[in-house]
């Protein structure tokens, strides 16, 4: 009979506040936060997670995160080019864009958010129609990462009647070195400007849009004026026969520091703009109105003209004056700028910063507005920025007004632990010991340590044992959450600890070549101990002198034996009453890192930086089997409960399960973004638990789902084969000008713009379902049309008439004709997936589809859908349709039908619009009229109010 073993599965991950793979979003209360390939929410006041978007199955980093204008909705971007717009109200993935081939590093939508650019790794540019669900076209032009976009705006005075779209610009700057505008409307670039010496790293606008900032990797902040009027106006020729540039620039803004310009960030409603130039503090300067600016440059020139007043009175040369009033006027010219932008503040965090965010909602005009900090070290800040003062003695100063960091380390993982029962876990990194509820996922503890290692729970569950970096063993109380012991074990790092089989005694390995054997001793607690009651502690009873550093020490479950990891390669296994030598394992080729004995105390398993697993028999210490089982460093390996099952985790990401008896593989577990460092098992086997470089816990649950080797190694093969395809038909394009030759078509043959196509195995399944159902229905059809033509030869009495065939089970069981059952399956096909599926099909299956769009449009389903279809193969297989004769009986009734479909369809539209118009309409006149009826005026007072209101009136918006 074939084997099944049961199937484990990830279920929740804990530990993260957010992850440094991408920008975070604030809007005054809720802050979005990239948390590895999930998106966390955060009520900051509170520090509680109030939702998670997580869909199932994705394992891609979150790389960008933004949101659109219409408030409920965010796209974000992954590490594997996918762009995700998510319902923040519903918390689930509305559309999937797939376009790029590399990560996401930018994204803009359009003032609507109608419209989505995003830019890549890939040197791409995609615009998106977020309403069609589908790529409109890609802009070529950029040599490196794309870093920003903006979109920008033109003037509105387009007439109603005007069918084209409106008119707009993108704005966008990458690690070429280039800021380039690009004209949607022609999707072309109409001006590359070489805007620094090094990459642009970050770039924003102002709110009137006539001024850009862009950051260099230099350190330089540099100002640019955009002419409103040659935008309006479009490319034209100056008198020199130049075209008109749109870009202009104006000077550099002086930073406090000279690192990269990481973010730089314009307040949306306060005159304020933030640059993060420095690794832990953020730059704010205040913009200056028109009066204080005008006030500046006037004292400015009183006080030039002073100086120059008295410099005639001692009698300088002429030549000097003339210099002086020169630089005074060039002064004058460029200060411009640094007028406006005068330094107000430096917020400083705790940790170096990620990414910064204003809150969108003012807190108050006496606390100022709001800056929200994500730090590298999985930490949220938000800082209160103080308004400014008029006396010069009090300087403005920002105050941390909310931080959440307790749910998360600082640091890597480095040891787990479970208690007896599995209900608590305790996690340790350098400089921090946190106590989990595996139940809730809650932090409930969370004490300070040294740099851990190593970790156990001791007898009892109420206190942990640490071994630290500098060789001391911490107990801790877990009820009152203090350290109650701090004992000098070793003079190097302590690198394991283990508790042995009947709870009495514990060993601990070292760096400094001792093994040290411990007992349990309760003590009294002394009277200014926190702690009432008994105190365990650790009495030290002998110890064992090894010849190079220990790596790991475990006991047998049986009691009988003790082994130890050295520095040297070697295991060696030793009695444990009378510490005598009994075996020596040696096989690796570096050194053991973790090892582990079963239950039964017949196998150990070792695992080591030579990538590999060997199982050992405890008996005459043969080796069973060695198993190259990770790709890098394998980092822990431990048992299953009364199995020779085991798990291992390794510095390739991965964590592994293992059958010891058959010596295979038994499942593969992806998940975690960095080396996995920790690993503990469930004392019941219903569980695994892992901690990481990526600062998460991670829980893999044993589902009731069995798992068959075979098929696995099936689904893997499919998996690899898929994608295989899917790479193949997505072949790397060398980017424009970088003289690449790995791509399929040269670089100076490729175009500005091109389609939006990225095969993915969704949409080549998709590709296939269609061409199924269209050769299901082909079938269905001829069968059909073969019995009608031999019963249209016999007479209606005809003795040979016979039954109609039978209908296809498919369409049978759906109870549908085939033209109905073609329709069913394309409509099922994601909108987003739709354009690279249809081009999956060869020309034959095309032609089909033509004849099936036909009968749907004469029967009038689904015309979006239908136009959509024949616009893009139309587009698609334009030559081959324009060769082939046969095309042209199909397309003409098509067209026919077609016509009359969107027109009978665009004249309800325009009947409804008209209407709802008209209630508008209708409904602002009686609620204006009843608003000033109920204010005691008669009819002439209201139509005169009314008219008044009615006249165009001057606002002042600037603040």
């Amino acid at each position: 009979m074939v084997q099944s073993y049961l199937k484990h599965g990830p279920t929740q991950a804990f530990g993260l506040v957010c992850s440094s793979s991408s920008n975070s979003l604030f809007d005054g209360r809720h802050a979005y936060v990239p948390a590895l390939e999930d998106v966390l929410v955060w009520d900051v006041k509170k520090g509680q997670m109030t939702a998670m978007w997580h869909e199932t199955g994705h394992r891609a980093e979150v790389t960008s995160i933004l949101r659109s204008p219409q408030k409920d909705l965010f796209a974000v971007g992954y590490a594997d080019g996918s762009i995700r717009l998510w319902s923040s109200s519903a918390g689930s993935v509305l559309t999937t864009f797939n376009g790029h081939k590399k990560a996401i590093t930018a994204l803009a939508f359009d003032e609507r958010g109608t419209r989505l650019a995003s830019g890549s790794q890939d040197t791409d540019l995609i615009v998106w129609d977020v309403v069609g669900e589908a790529g409109l076209y890609r802009l070529r032009g950029h040599r490196d990462q794309i870093t920003s976009i903006k979109f920008l705006t033109t003037s509105d005075d387009q007439p109603s009647s005007s069918t084209t779209s409106a008119p707009s610009l993108l704005l966008t700057s990458a690690k070429d070195t280039f800021m380039k505008l690009w004209d949607l409307s022609t999707q072309h670039c109409i001006q590359t400007v070489v805007a620094h010496r090094s990459e642009i790293w970050s770039l924003d606008i102002n709110h009137k849009q006539d001024l850009i900032f862009t950051g260099s990797g230099e350190g330089e902040l540099k100002a640019w004026r955009i002419d409103r009027q040659a935008l309006a106006e479009g490319l034209k020729e100056t008198e020199s026969g130049e075209v008109a540039k749109m870009i202009h620039p104006i000077s550099s803004l002086p930073l406090s520091s000279r690192h990269r310009v990481s973010q730089i960030s314009f307040h949306p409603a306060q005159p304020y703009v933030a640059v993060q130039s420095h690794d832990r503090s953020v730059e704010i300067f205040r913009i200056r109105s028109e009066e204080e600016v005008r006030k500046k440059q006037a004292r400015r020139k009183k006080r030039a003209k002073e100086k120059k007043e008295q410099g005639k009175g001692k009698g300088k040369m002429d030549g000097a004056d003339e210099d002086m009033d020169q630089d005074g006027n060039e002064d004058d010219s460029e200060v411009n700028l640094i007028d406006a932008f005068t330094p107000h503040l430096v917020v400083r965090a705790s940790g170096k910063i990620r990414s910064f965010d204003f809150g969108m909602v003012d807190v108050g005009p006496k606390t100022g507005t709001q800056l929200f900090v994500a730090l590298a070290s999985n930490a949220l800040e938000v800082y209160n920025v103080a308004q400014p003062t008029k006396s010069k003695e009090e300087l403005p100063e920002a105050t941390r007004a909310y931080s959440v960091d307790l749910p998360g380390h600082r640091t890597d993982v480095r040891t787990l632990c479970l208690s007896s029962d599995d209900q608590i876990l305790a996690s340790a990194s350098n400089g921090s010991l946190k106590i989990w509820n595996m139940k809730t996922t809650a932090c409930i503890r969370t004490m300070d340590c040294g740099y851990a290692i190593c970790s156990t729970f001791l007898p009892g569950d109420r206190h942990i044992a640490v071994g630290t970096k500098t060789g001391e063993i911490l107990i801790y109380d877990i009820a009152s959450s203090s350290l109650i012991d701090d004992i000098k074990a070793h003079t190097g790092t302590v690198w394991s600890l283990h508790v042995r089989a009947d709870q009495q005694a514990l060993v601990s390995g070292s760096a400094d070549k001792d093994v040290k054997f411990w007992e349990f001793e309760y003590k009294d607690a002394s009277n200014d101990s926190v702690q009432s009651g008994k105190l365990l502690s650790l009495v030290h009873m002998k110890t064992l002198k090894m010849t190079d550093a220990v790596l790991a020490v475990r006991y047998s479950p049986n009691g009988k034996f003790v082994a130890v990891a050295l520095l040297d390669s070697t295991v060696k296994v030793f009695y444990q009453d009378s510490l005598k030598f009994f075996l020596s394992l040696y096989g690796h080729k570096l050194p053991v890192l973790s090892m582990d004995i079963s239950d039964d105390s017949k196998l150990i398993v070792t695992c080591s930086a030579d990538k590999n697993v060997k199982i050992w028999g405890l008996d005459f210490g043969d080796c069973h089997k060695s198993i190259f089982a990770h790709e890098e460093s394998v980092m822990q390996v431990a048992f299953e409960k009364d199995s020779h099952y085991f798990w291992t985790v390794g510095k390739d990401k991965m964590l592994k399960y293992w059958d010891g008896d058959k010596f295979e593989g038994i499942q593969k577990l992806e998940g975690h973004h960095g080396e996995v460092w920790a690993l503990a098992l469930s004392h019941h086997g219903s569980f695994v638990v892992t901690g990481s470089h990526d600062k998460s816990i991670r829980v893999w649950e044993k589902l009731d789902e069995p798992l068959f080797l075979e098929e696995e190694r099936e689904r893997e093969l499919e998996q690899l084969y898929e994608n295989g395809i899917a790479d193949s038909l997505n072949r790397v394009e060398a980017p424009i000008g970088s003289g690449a030759a790995d791509g399929s078509a040269d670089a100076a043959e490729q175009s500005e713009v091109a389609a939006v196509t990225k095969q993915t195995t969704e949409t080549l399944m998709a590709g296939e379902r269609i061409m199924e159902a269209i050769d299901l229905a082909d079938g269905e059809r001829e069968t059909f049309r073969v019995y009608e033509e031999a019963m249209s030869k016999l007479a209606p009495d005809d003795a040979m008439r016979l039954q109609p065939p039978p209908r296809n089970p498919v369409l049978a069981a759906y109870d549908l004709e085939p033209e109905a059952y073609v329709l069913r399956v394309v409509e099922k096909v994601q909108s987003t997936a739709l354009q690279d599926a249809l081009l999956v099909l060869p020309f034959g299956k095309v032609v089909s589809l033509m004849g099936y769009l036909n009968l749907w449009a004469q029967k009038e389903w689904n015309i979006p859908l239908i136009s959509r279809i024949i616009f893009f193969l139309l587009k698609t297989h334009h030559h081959q349709i324009v060769a082939n004769r046969i095309m042209r009986t199909a397309l003409i009734p098509l067209r026919k039908h077609l016509r009359a479909a969107l027109q009978r369809q665009k004249d309800v539209i325009g009947y409804n619009l008209a209407a709802l118009q008209f209630i508008r309409r209708r409904n602002d006149s009686e609620r204006v009229a009843q608003f000033y009826e109920e204010g005691g005026m008669d009819e002439e007072k209201v139509r005169a109010r009314i008219a008044e209101g009615k006249k165009r009136k001057r606002v002042n918006l600037r603040a």
